[in-house]
């Protein structure tokens, strides 16, 4: 099995570092089309899964640009990156490397998270809170969206 292969979790933690209910919203997005991920987690067959991952997902994107808002490096926010980024990058993993995979996606997340939320600040001095967020939701959700259309798309 090439290294090559995990790719998609790594790349899908790097999602998560910035916005971390993005992976479970795309994935679910992925399932909800009958699109299976190589990675099989019975959990993302669940509608309560399919949904509320929808559900966080918006949530999320509408939350980040309020002035109240936390930093995405306060425990909670990590602990949502460590939860998504792990069920994510297994499912995207090859059938047999989901350990992998999500050790690789949260290898990534967390570190990430910190660099996201200095390029974040940067941004919301230039650009202020809302702009630079509805940027960051662009960016993001764009590359969470490919990364499982790449993916799921192979029909592996």
């Amino acid at each position: 099995m090439k290294t090559s292969s995990l790719l998609p979790s790594v790349l899908i933690g790097g999602v998560a570092s910035a916005r971390s209910m993005t992976p479970m919203a795309a994935l679910a997005a992925a399932r909800l089309a009958h699109r299976p991920t190589p990675g099989r987690l019975v959990l993302l067959n669940h509608p309560v899964f399919k949904f509320g991952a929808l559900a966080m997902g918006v949530g999320e994107l509408l939350g980040d640009k309020m002035k109240s808002a936390p930093d995405r490096t306060v425990f909670l926010g990590l602990l949502a990156r460590v939860m998504s980024a792990g069920i994510a990058g297994a499912a995207l993993a090859p059938h047999g490397r989901e350990r992998a995979g999500a050790a690789l996606a949260v290898a990534t997340a967390v570190p990430l998270a910190y660099l996201t939320l200095s390029g974040r600040k940067k941004a919301m001095a230039r650009l202020g809170q809302t702009r630079s967020g509805l940027i960051e939701d662009l960016l993001v959700v764009s590359a969470g969206a490919a990364i499982v259309a790449a993916v799921v798309g192979r029909g592996r």
